[in-house]
């Protein structure tokens, strides 16, 4: 038991027994909980020591995960590659037309407004940036329509401007042979030889060389589906 004794006016704290212990400067510790040192402080003797970090240099350079390509394959009608692979049926619109679409109708090429004639195609490369256009009729069944009819030149030789019709197929005619070539934004321009497909108000669909005139007419291919199986000779 604790005493405070008196000295010269001043209260001095006696120890006694083990419920405290006096420090060398005389400061009470709590037993089991601090530690009397030489220099008279206390030390927690359940203190934790904290763990040192290293902080981040901040001169180095951030980094980066590199970044991870989506899982998957290509879409099959992605870019030119799909549509003019020979292996997908597209339509075929005159980007400067409103409401209609390319046709081998009675056997021309022409606009039309319905549904009339062949109006699916497959542009066949054959080697050397030249394509055979086969035309389809609907995929109805019927084996007239899963009979391609290939576009092919046909000069007058009146005067009167070249046009376009169909025929059966054959990839040794020049004349069947047609370059398809983009102008940007999905348009194409479509050409046998030095003549261009071209939309006139009189005559329709033709072909005619420009010399020093622009381009009026362009394409657009619009993708329809995978080509029928077998595509046609």
């Amino acid at each position: 038991m604790s005493k405070l004794k008196w000295v010269t006016g001043v209260a001095v704290l006696a120890c006694s027994g083990a419920l405290v212990a006096c420090g060398d400067g005389g400061t009470p510790a709590a037993d089991g909980s601090a530690t009397a040192t030489p220099s008279g402080s206390a030390t927690p003797s359940t203190a934790v020591t904290p763990t040192a970090t290293t902080a981040p240099d901040p001169t180095a350079p951030p980094t980066s995960a590199s970044p991870s390509r989506p899982a998957g394959k290509p879409s099959a009608t992605a870019g030119a590659g799909g549509v003019l692979s020979g292996r997908r049926e597209v339509t075929i619109v005159r980007v400067q037309a409103t409401e209609s679409g390319v046709a081998l109708d009675g056997g021309t090429l022409v606009e039309v407004d319905d549904d009339s004639g062949r109006q699916l195609f497959v542009p066949t490369p054959v080697g050397g940036g030249k394509y055979l256009i086969k035309a389809y009729g609907r995929r109805d069944g019927h084996p007239a329509n899963d009979d391609p009819a290939c576009w092919q030149v046909v000069n007058p030789g009146d005067g009167t401007p070249l046009t376009v019709e169909g025929t059966a197929c054959d990839k040794r005619k020049p004349t069947q042979l047609f370059s398809i070539v983009s102008k940007g934004k999905g348009a194409y321009a479509i050409s046998n030889d030095s003549a261009f497909l071209q939309f006139s108000p009189s005559r329709g669909l033709i072909l005619e060389e420009l010399g020093d005139a622009p381009l009026r007419s362009t394409f657009k291919l619009v993708d329809n589906g995978p080509a029928r199986t077998p595509a046609g000779g």
